[in-house]
């Protein structure tokens, strides 16, 4: 299936923009920028909302603006006004399990803990079946300093190699809209900042 919207995972607010929590959501603020689009408050999404064309492909793009625990009811919202099936998803979230300067395609498997795709996954009707980009943040080490460590801001390095791997996602969206997943995968999946 096509791929017709890109939600950004992270939580809504000045407090957290810069924070590991939202990497989800720089993906998609970066590609409003290259559109030269911006994301405007959408009360019926929950959330920030731009359509925009990208390689050909009309796309809609929502970060919802509901704590990162309930991002399943803006998602809902979207796709149940657009007629936007589970498998014409791409949800960006940060990932724990990924090193800064990494990120991962993925379609379905488990929400690994996290509370964003948790949501969702029971939103959509406990289907997991949309695509994902797992934005690497890096683990602190212990599972006690995984919630300050998500919501703290990274240092300007660690920015820079998440950003550097988000500068490369979007260069292999073409790809991934055009269904060819393989491609995009292997191009994404071969980057390290």
């Amino acid at each position: 299936m096509v791929v017709k919207a890109i939600i950004g995972l992270g939580n809504p607010g000045p407090e957290y923009e810069d924070t590991r929590h939202n990497a989800g959501a720089w993906l998609v603020e970066q590609l409003a920028r290259d559109a030269a689009q911006t994301l405007r408050p959408e009360r019926k999404f929950l959330g920030l909302y731009a359509k925009i064309r990208l390689s050909g492909h009309d796309l809609h793009l929502l970060n919802p603006t509901t704590f990162m625990n309930r991002s399943g009811a803006s998602v809902a919202a979207l796709c149940q006004f657009f007629k936007i099936a589970p498998d014409e998803l791409l949800v960006a979230h940060d990932e724990l399990d990924i090193a800064p300067g990494c990120a991962r395609y993925k379609t379905g498997g488990g929400h690994g803990g996290h509370n964003g795709l948790r949501d969702i996954v029971s939103a959509l009707g406990n289907t997991n079946g949309f695509h994902r980009l797992r934005v690497g943040i890096g683990h602190p080490g212990s599972a006690k300093l995984v919630t300050n460590y998500v919501l703290g801001r990274p240092g300007k390095a660690e920015r820079q190699a998440i950003d550097d791997a988000l500068l490369e996602t979007v260069h292999t969206l073409p790809d991934a809209l055009d269904g060819q997943w393989a491609k995009a995968m292997n191009r994404l999946h071969s980057f390290k900042s």
